[in-house]
């Protein structure tokens, strides 16, 4: 019977003191915070945990329902023993961007057992990055702006092209966890002169690890009023007044110009646009240009006053009133052409036209022409016949009784000369002998010219 009562205590004991010996004793710390994934990238979101052993030592197994892809799988914790793992999940590649909550499982060989819960943010790849920028107004020369890392997860060998309406420029760097870079851009205000005040987008194009993205910032123009105003005097007999008005602020700025003349000047004065308003107080003329001048524009106003005028318009009149009269005065008018004609002998010949028009009654009209040296005149005539030709002297003459105004005659021959000619030939005027009211008169036509090149041949008619 005694045996009986010690072997029930024996096992009630072992009852009681193996699940004690089984069971898994752990303190689990996570210290790392913020975990995420980049999506598209294949690289696991890291935790780290401080693992305590407070029980005895053994191996355990990690694992989680979250995923199967989960490292390390296998641990060894020793007793009494403080270990620090960095555990690795690895999402499945169709999780959409998001925050996920999941738990992992820390378990030995006996079954036993602890979990805990992780938090993971799937997101994508641009979403990880932030860009902004200063404030700036059209004075300012540099402008910094920035571009902060948003995530924990670090970023190498990262390429950014900056894009505005004001600045382009590009940098390689790399990009801790939670990191921000700063760069200083040197403006220049070409390129932003004709530009409001206002918000404007600007974006980032980045690339990193192989992905793309863009990311927009916003940039604030300041408003800023700046209207500079220049002056240039010039010109003694012919002034030119010159103001020149730009806006180089952003912002619209109106603008108001006033120049006086007296009457006098104000006669002989050209403005250049010409003025919204003159008004006249006495002897003082008061010109005024009302303006709003857009950002980068200019107003330039120009004040000629020429004194010489008024001597140039009498010379003019002088001029004109001398042309007339000759013109008037003039009796007969020659005119003469010539153009190249292709001869069957392959002999160098020019078409000579002569025109005569009479501008009043002449008698006894001899029209007398001169070929040129080592030439011979065709024996066939265009219009009228010739009255006289002679070869020896290389002339030709037509002679007629009377002309009545406004009467024309044309006169037509051919020269040929079996010497080519390149380069410029020039041809003997025209003569015209005349009797007007009993007194003989002489008149001259124009000399002509023919031009052969190697390629073309080209009419000149001299004046």
């Amino acid at each position: 019977m005694k045996k009986v009562i010690v072997l029930l205590s024996m096992i009630f004991l072992t009852l009681l003191v193996v699940p004690s010996v089984l069971a898994l004793d752990l303190e689990v710390e996570k210290l790392s915070a913020n975990e995420v994934v980049i999506s598209g990238l294949n690289e696991p979101a890291s935790f780290d945990l401080r693992i305590t052993n407070l029980g005895s030592s053994e191996n355990v197994v990690l694992y989680s329902f979250f995923t199967q892809e989960i490292s390390p799988k296998e641990l060894r914790l020793e007793s009494k023993k403080t270990q620090d793992v960095t555990l690795k999940i690895y999402p499945s590649e169709r999780m959409k961007p998001g925050y996920y909550t999941f738990d992992y499982f820390i378990r030995n060989n006996y079954g036993d057992e602890v979990s805990q819960t992780l938090t993971i943010d799937i997101l994508n790849f641009e979403d990880a990055f932030e860009i902004g920028s200063q404030d700036f107004n059209p004075e300012s020369k540099t402008l910094n702006v920035y571009i902060h890392n948003k995530v924990n997860f670090n970023f190498e060998n990262v390429v950014v092209v900056f894009k505005s309406p004001f600045f382009e420029f590009k940098k390689e760097f790399n990009l801790g966890p939670n990191q921000r870079n700063d760069f200083t851009i040197t403006l220049d205000k070409e390129d932003f002169k004709k530009l409001m005040a206002g918000y404007y987008t600007f974006e980032a194009e980045i690339e990193a690890k192989g992905l793309k993205g863009v990311v927009e910032g916003t940039l604030k123009f300041s408003e800023k009023d700046i209207l500079t105003t220049t002056k240039k005097t010039y010109g003694l007999i012919i002034n030119t007044n010159v103001i020149e008005k730009v806006n180089e602020g952003n912002v619209l700025t109106k603008t108001e110009t006033v120049i006086k003349k007296n009457v006098l000047s104000r006669l002989f004065t050209h403005f250049s646009p010409e003025p919204n308003t003159v008004e006249r107080e006495g002897l003082v003329v008061y010109y005024t240009w009302y303006d709003e001048l857009s950002p980068g524009e200019v107003l330039k106003i120009n004040v000629k006053t020429n004194w010489f005028l008024p001597f140039v318009i009498v010379l003019l009149i002088v001029l004109v009133v001398i042309l007339v009269k000759k013109n008037l005065n003039r009796n007969i008018v020659l005119k003469k052409k010539v153009s190249f004609v292709h001869a069957k002998g392959g002999e160098f010949a020019l078409k000579v036209m002569i025109l005569v028009e009479a501008k009043s009654f002449l008698e006894r009209i001899s029209i007398i022409d001169r070929l040129p040296y080592l030439t011979k005149v065709h024996e066939r005539f265009g219009g009228e016949q010739p009255s006289r030709i002679d070869d020896k002297n290389k002339r030709i003459e037509w002679n007629f009784e009377r002309m009545q105004p406004g009467e024309r005659r044309v006169f037509s021959y051919i020269i040929y000369s079996k010497i080519g000619v390149l380069g410029k030939f020039a041809l003997p005027s025209v003569t015209a002998v005349y009797e007007k009211e009993g007194k003989v008169k002489e008149a001259q036509s124009n000399q002509a010219f023919f031009m052969l090149e190697p390629r073309a041949t080209k009419d000149l008619e001299g004046q």
